[in-house]
C-alpha cells in the first residue's frame, strides 16, 4: 500500500526504474519512448553522462548554500551563459526551482518595478484566454484555462484575459493571416485603455502556447504589434517560455522565432532537462537598475533559489545544447517530424490541425474536419489517447478543453532533441496505432 499522494487517486502507475536515451523503462522491463519529454522537460533524454557527472561533482564539493548568505560558481556561470545568448537587453537572471515560481517572480517583479518608479497605481496584469502559466495562486490567476481555474476561482487574483492568437479556430474565413494577427494583438491596447492607460503593470504570454492549446505559435506580426503596444503604454512584456523555451522550438529562446525581446522572460523545464528542478526569471538591465537604484531589494524569495546542484545541472544542459549544436538539430528534426505527421495524419478525418515549431508539435482532434467541430467532451478523447499511446509504449501529452477549457482535444509531442529520424518514425507509428484504436472505439 502506497503512502504517496498521486496526481490521480484511481490510476495505478508503473514504477520507472531506468532511463536509456529517449526511453524510460519500468519495473517489468517495458520500454516507453518519451514522446513528450514528460511535459516538454527531458530535452537531452534520460542518460546524459555530462549532466550526471556535473551533478555528482557539485554534490561532492558543495550541496547547498543559502542565497541570503552566498552566491555560487555554477549559478554565476549559468547566468553568464544565459545572458550571453539571451535576446534584447536581458541582463540579469533570478534562479528558482520551477516554472510556476518563475512566473510568480515575474509578476511580483513587474509590480515592484512600477512601484519603485513612482507609479504605485499600476496593478493590473493582462494575459490571454487558454493560456497556462503554472499552478501557484498568482500563476494560476494569470492562466486563462477555465477548467484549471474553476474550483479555485474564489482564491484567484483578478486579472484580465484577452483572446489568444489561435488561428486554426478563431481566424475568420475571409480574414488574412496578417490582419487576424493585428486584430487580436489590438485587443491588448483596447484592454489597456479599458483598465486605464496608467494602471497596467504587464502583459504575459507564451510565444508558443503549450499545455492548454497544443503547440500553437503566433502568426507573423502578432508579437511585434504587442511589443509596440506595451512600449506605447509603459507596460512590461513578460514572455513565459517555461515549456517552449530552451531550444524546444528551434531557438534557445522561443521569442527569437518572433523577432521580439521581452522585458522579463521565464524559463524552466528544459533548463534542467529533468535532471534537477530549476527555473529562472530573466529581466532587462532597465528593470534591474530600477530596483538596484531604488530600494536595492527585490521583496521576494524561496529557500532553494540558486541551488548550486541545480545550477550545475542547468549549466551542463545549456552547454550541451550549444556545444553539440542541438538547436539547429531541433530545427531539422522538427521539419522531419512535421513531414512525418503530415504524411500519416494530414488527411485524417479526425485530425483538424497539425502545428508547432521545432520539436514542439500538436495535433488537434475534431469530430468534423470540414467544420472544425470538436468531439463531445463526454467521449473523453484525450484521456483515451493517453491510455492507448501508453499501452503502445509511447509517452505523449494529450489534453482536453482545447477550445474553451471544456470542448476540444489535442495531443502535444515534445520528444528529446537527441531523437533520431528512425526514432521519430517509431514514435509516429506508435501514435498512429493508438489513434486508430481510439477512433475505432469512439466514432
Amino acid at each position: 500500500m502506497s503512502h504517496v499522494f498521486p496526481r490521480h487517486c484511481h490510476t495505478p502507475l508503473p514504477t520507472a526504474v531506468g532511463g536509456d536515451g529517449c526511453y524510460l523503462i519500468d519495473a517489468d522491463g517495458k520500454r516507453y519512448f518519451d514522446g513528450s519529454g514528460g511535459a516538454a522537460v527531458s530535452c537531452l533524454g534520460h542518460s546524459n553522462g555530462r549532466v550526471q557527472a556535473a551533478i555528482k561533482a557539485r554534490v561532492d564539493q558543495l550541496a547547498f548554500a543559502h542565497t541570503g548568505f552566498f552566491t555560487s560558481e555554477p549559478a554565476e556561470q549559468l547566468a553568464d551563459l544565459l545572458i550571453a545568448n539571451a535576446p534584447g537587453d536581458l541582463d540579469r537572471v533570478y534562479f528558482v526551482s520551477g516554472g510556476s515560481e518563475a512566473v510568480e517572480s515575474a509578476i511580483k517583479l513587474a509590480r515592484q518595478y512600477h512601484v519603485e518608479r513612482g507609479e504605485p497605481q499600476r496593478r493590473h496584469l493582462i494575459a490571454r484566454r487558454q493560456s497556462y502559466h503554472g499552478n501557484t495562486i498568482g500563476a494560476l490567476s494569470a492562466g486563462g484555462n477555465a477548467w484549471r481555474r474553476q474550483q479555485f476561482a474564489p482564491l484567484l487574483v483578478e486579472m484580465s484575459h484577452i483572446a489568444p492568437c489561435y488561428e486554426y479556430a478563431e481566424r475568420a474565413g475571409a480574414e488574412t493571416v496578417e490582419a487576424y494577427g493585428l486584430r487580436v494583438a489590438d485587443e491588448l491596447e483596447a484592454e489597456i485603455q479599458r483598465l486605464g492607460t496608467d494602471s497596467v503593470i504587464a502583459f504575459i504570454a507564451e510565444p508558443v502556447v503549450g499545455a492548454t492549446l497544443g503547440a500553437v505559435p503566433s502568426v507573423p506580426g502578432y508579437f511585434k504589434r504587442v511589443r509596440e503596444i506595451c512600449d506605447r503604454h509603459g507596460v512590461l512584456l513578460i514572455l513565459d517560455e517555461v515549456m517552449c523555451g530552451m531550444g524546444r522550438t528551434g531557438h534557445l529562446f522561443a521569442c527569437d522565432g518572433d523577432g521580439v525581446a521581452p522585458d522579463i522572460l521565464c524559463i524552466a523545464k528544459g533548463l534542467g532537462a529533468g535532471y534537477q528542478p530549476i527555473g529562472a526569471m530573466l529581466c532587462s538591465g532597465g528593470v534591474y537598475e530600477t530596483i538596484a537604484g531604488g530600494t536595492g531589494f527585490f521583496q521576494h524569495g524561496h529557500t532553494y533559489i540558486g541551488h548550486p546542484v541545480a545550477a550545475a545541472a542547468g549549466l551542463a544542459v545549456v552547454s550541451e545544447l550549444l556545444e553539440r549544436d542541438l538547436i539547429p538539430q531541433v530545427q531539422a528534426r522538427g521539419n522531419y517530424l512535421q513531414s512525418a505527421l503530415m504524411a500519416r495524419f494530414g488527411q485524417h478525418a479526425h485530425v483538424g490541425d497539425i502545428r508547432g515549431r521545432g520539436l514542439f508539435r500538436g495535433l488537434e482532434f475534431v469530430a468534423d474536419r470540414a467544420t472544425k467541430t470538436p468531439f463531445d467532451p463526454a467521449l473523453g478523447v484525450a484521456g483515451k489517447l493517453k491510455k492507448a499511446a501508453f499501452a503502445e509504449g509511447l509517452i505523449c501529452y494529450p489534453m482536453p478543453g482545447t477550445r474553451d477549457g471544456r470542448h476540444g482535444d489535442h495531443l502535444l509531442l515534445a520528444p528529446p532533441f537527441i531523437a533520431t529520424e528512425a526514432e521519430l518514425d517509431e514514435m509516429v507509428g506508435r501514435l498512429s496505432r493508438a489513434v486508430d484504436r481510439v477512433m475505432a472505439e469512439t466514432v
